[in-house]
């Protein structure tokens, strides 16, 4: 959620708290960066702006309006719980806010959205356990899953087992980002966790063992093109393996990571996938299928929304 907050947005909250370099340009500047380090920086800087439960309120209505005009249907969406808890901030409160921006979404656009409570790997099991517990607190109040993003470097998947032992007792449905920034091994790492959506899983072709058990298994993964490479994950568009993946039988989700971030959308990516790598208009029906296979939403519930995503799209 922090990642779809554009700049004009953060302009409005620097005016808000009456913050230095209240203008447009020093706000689009924050949005700069050269790779994947340069990347988490500044998401840390735009979070900095996120204070009280009317900012969490304005970025989370402000975000479904976003999504309405892709018209999305409904959204799974990570929240930065980590980086709350780290600032010692008062989530309770922001929590609140956060509800109210979706509650006034849903009734103003239509689309239902779930919340997945993110831990900052890099800072360890013990903050990470927090945010589970976190997660099992909201359960009841549209929080679905809990999941481990940032470094993964410093934060490799070993360090978690416990975290997600304890979230899946919990009820929790379960996600990492993996094999962003890593190779193939932190990915085994996720599905060993017992991860059931992988975020990126850029490197997986590094080992053929690993892509044959995702295509057997039919995994999701969260693929995020244009983030691949605006981070120097991914070196050049054209070097992405997605094409790959999907004609290897993989069960593929096309993302956008932190839109606001990565200057993208939804459809941007579609675009691009159509313009970059021949994917037909019955591929990308198949990969927007597939993102309503992949939530983690009642069968019901997911027969309703495909349903309706059919009458929409028609089917091939």
């Amino acid at each position: 959620m922090e990642g779809s907050v554009e700049p004009t947005t953060l302009l409005e909250l620097r005016q808000r708290h009456a913050m230095t370099n209240a203008n447009l340009a020093a706000c689009e500047a924050l949005y700069q960066y050269q790779n994947f380090t340069g990347f988490l920086m500044a998401f840390k800087a735009v979070t900095e702006h996120l204070r009280t439960s009317e900012d969490y309120e304005l970025v989370a209505y402000r975000m479904m309006e976003r999504l309405h005009a892709e018209n999305v249907l409904h959204a799974e969406v990570f929240v930065s719980v980590g980086i709350c808890l780290w600032r010692s901030q008062d989530f309770a409160a922001l929590f609140e806010g956060m509800e109210r921006g979706r509650e006034r979404g849903t009734r103003d656009f239509g689309i239902s959205v779930l919340w997945i409570f993110d831990a900052v790997r890099q800072f360890g099991a013990e903050p990470a356990q927090k945010v589970a517990e976190m997660a099992a607190r909201y359960q009841h109040r549209n929080v679905v899953g809990f999941g481990i993003g940032g470094d993964e470097k410093q934060g490799p998947p070993e360090l978690f087992r416990d975290v997600y032992t304890y979230a899946a007792r919990e009820g929790l449905r379960l996600t990492a980002h993996a094999g962003e920034s890593t190779g193939p091994e932190s990915i085994w790492g996720a599905l060993n966790l017992g991860a059931e959506r992988i975020g990126h899983g850029l490197n997986a072709g590094q080992d053929p063992e690993l892509l044959e058990e995702l295509a057997q298994r039919q995994v999701p993964v969260e693929v995020c093109l244009t983030s691949n490479v605006v981070t120097g994950c991914c070196a050049r568009m054209e070097d992405h393996p997605v094409r790959q993946y999907f004609d290897h039988g993989l069960m593929l989700t096309l993302n956008t990571d932190d839109p606001a971030m990565f200057r993208t959308s939804l459809s941007q990516e579609y675009a691009i996938a159509q313009r970059q790598f021949g994917f037909t208009e019955e591929h990308l029906r198949e990969l927007a299928r597939n993102s309503f296979e992949a939530a983690f939403l009642p069968a019901e519930r997911k027969v309703e929304l495909l349903d309706l995503f059919d009458a929409k799209a028609g089917k091939p």
